[in-house]
């Protein structure tokens, strides 16, 4: 390449924003359905999702991801649509999640 036509490139690398889905706990879902929706949406071995349920369970919330902003969405839309727990009679839906921005940014 002739140094005389060389291109300077500027190059700018723009960092997207991490977002956290979190789990929020209500009274309604067994650990048993916890473990399997984790299981199932995320890929979570039974171990890690027995935590994170033991965590929803008694914090209130649990971070289960955290990714872009266009990823948690699409997640907490599957959350959403999971579905009741059959274990339970008077459970009539999904588990809630939310989204917001992780610390830092």
């Amino acid at each position: 390449m002739n140094p005389d036509t060389a291109v300077q490139v500027d190059e700018k690398v723009s960092l997207i924003p991490p977002y956290n889905l979190i789990l929020l706990n209500d009274d309604d879902h067994t650990y048993e359905y916890v473990i399997h929706m984790l299981q199932k949406l995320f890929g979570y071995p039974p171990t890690r999702g027995f935590k994170m349920a033991q965590e929803v369970d008694s914090t209130g919330r649990v971070i289960v991801l955290t990714t872009t902003l266009e990823r948690a969405e699409f997640k907490r839309d599957q959350i959403h649509a999971f579905g009741p727990d059959e274990r339970l009679p008077r459970c009539k839906g999904s588990m809630s999640a939310t989204i917001e921005p992780a610390p830092g940014w």
